[in-house]
């Protein structure tokens, strides 16, 4: 008994000396040392008036539109890729599983067994019993907390990964369900201009054979009426495309069958932007690259812990018999000890050393690649600031030239019910009419596509709260 009491003693004062593992570096420092040139405590730079009020979530509902909602459910439930990246999760969460019982007693049955006459070759038939053991690896030097850590920090990121993924998802939805809507609108109107684009062919026809026009002009009215009609082909298929990568988004047969609505969305009120810190913290995809800075740093820590030496206690119970040998005078049944085995690495070939520097090396990687991210991420907010700028001033004149185009239709209209203008004048200006407007529907696609751009790259949920 004297033996057992110190080995546990020896335990206990192994446990009590064991040394503490270091905390992965914080976030402000995983910054410092990544974006040393980079200011993050000034408003974003491509449009100074934009408001650096916290950035709120549920920007889906800001463009209160039923059937994109209902569509985004839909993608979310089913879109293969996200299923991906929640299968990744699960794995890093099993992952941890199986880190976490590094910590902790394995604890297992040996049992064996035979008779006289099946032996044989096998000398374990020669004793029939059961065992039951029973080892614990005392973590004196952290190597198994620091792969528990890394592998928590793994999950963490898979989680911001699959989240990112999710922000991705419903923006990509929208965006096509926008463009379907354009393009749906732009193929009525492309029907329109191939009627117009007839009848001037028709009316000049008609004006060469009275001798009040000339062939070339004919000619022409024939090369614009193929090409609006090409025109028109090349929207349709666009259309259909389009329709047919948002089915594949939300997980349906690419059928190019799902029925577009009937016109264009408003544009939703003003965007908070916050300040580009604050968008580092939140944005999961950058959340996810600093979470991966953390694992590399417990890894260097397990490999470096990894040289230290290694001590394991164990313990069994057991009984044994025998009907071959004869087993000692002394021996009790049932029986069992306890033990203790140290393992001290003491030459590898280098290999130990070489583990502690590839692990070094993985975590400058894991800080380089979040610069990457960081950068790019501060790059898609300022980009798609600007180009909300633009694109509202653009609209603007666009729609303008729209009303123009649509005065000057109804002007040419009268002109001709009073005589002082030909049918040819009326279909012309219908046709810059219709040009204009597919230019207005443009913009105001481009419009909606670039605020859900803005809040993808601002990290903003897309559901009430941010998980």
């Amino acid at each position: 008994m004297r033996r057992y009491r110190i080995l546990w003693s020896m335990a206990a004062a192994a446990l009590v000396s064991s040394c503490a593992v270091d905390p992965p570096p914080p976030a402000e420092e995983v910054r410092k040392q990544a974006l040393p040139n980079v200011t993050l405590d000034r408003a974003w730079r491509a449009d100074p008036a934009v408001s650096t009020e916290l950035v709120q979530d549920d920007w889906l509902k800001s463009f209160n539109d039923p059937q994109l909602d209902a569509l985004v459910r839909e993608a979310i439930a089913n879109n293969p890729d996200l299923r991906v990246a929640a299968a990744r999760v699960e794995q890093a969460a099993q992952y941890l599983v199986i880190a976490q019982s590094g910590l902790k007693p394995y604890v297992g049955i040996f049992g064996t067994g035979g008779t006289k006459t099946s032996g044989g070759a096998d000398t374990s038939s020669a004793l029939q019993g059961l065992m039951l053991s029973a080892s614990w690896e005392l973590d004196l030097w952290g190597r198994l907390r620091y792969a528990r850590n890394a592998a928590r920090e793994d999950l963490v990121a898979a989680r911001a990964d699959l989240e990112f993924a999710r922000q991705s998802l419903a923006a990509s939805t929208a965006k096509a369900w926008f463009t379907a809507t354009q393009l749906t609108l732009d193929a009525a109107i492309a029907g329109d201009m191939v009627r117009s684009a007839t009848e001037l062919t028709s009316l000049a026809t008609q004006r060469e054979h009275v001798g009040a026009g000339t062939n070339a002009e004919t000619a022409v009215a024939r090369a614009l009426a193929k090409e609006t009609e090409a025109t028109l082909q090349q929207i349709q298929l666009s259309r259909g495309q389009a329709l047919r990568a948002l089915e594949l988004l939300i997980g349906r047969y690419p059928g190019a069958e799902v029925a577009a609505r009937a016109g264009l969305l408003d544009r939703p009120g003003p965007v908070t932007a916050g300040m580009p810190l604050q968008m580092l913290e939140r944005r999961p995809d950058v959340v996810a690259a600093e979470r991966r800075v953390a694992a590399a740093f417990n890894r260097v820590g397990e490999a470096k812990a990894a040289r230290l030496p290694q001590l394991t206690l164990s313990a069994s119970v057991g009984a044994f018999e025998s009907g071959i040998v004869e087993l000692r005078d002394d021996f009790e049944n049932p029986t069992g000890g306890l033990g203790a085995r140290l393992l001290a690495p003491l030459y590898q070939g280098g290999a130990l050393t070489a583990r502690v520097e590839i692990r070094t090396l993985e975590q400058k990687e894991a800080i380089a690649d979040y610069a990457r991210v960081a950068l790019r991420a501060l790059a898609d907010v300022e980009n798609a600031v600007a180009a909300n700028a633009t694109l509202a001033a653009r609209a603007q004149l666009l729609s303008d030239a729209l009303d123009e185009q649509t005065l000057a239709l109804q002007l040419t209209q009268n002109s001709f019910r009073i005589g002082r203008a030909d049918r040819r004048a009326v279909e012309q200006q219908q046709l810059s009419v219709s040009n204009a407007r597919m230019a207005v529907n443009s913009i105001r696609t481009d419009e909606l596509a670039g605020r859900v751009n803005l809040h993808l790259a601002l990290g903003g949920s897309f559901q009430p709260g941010t998980p």
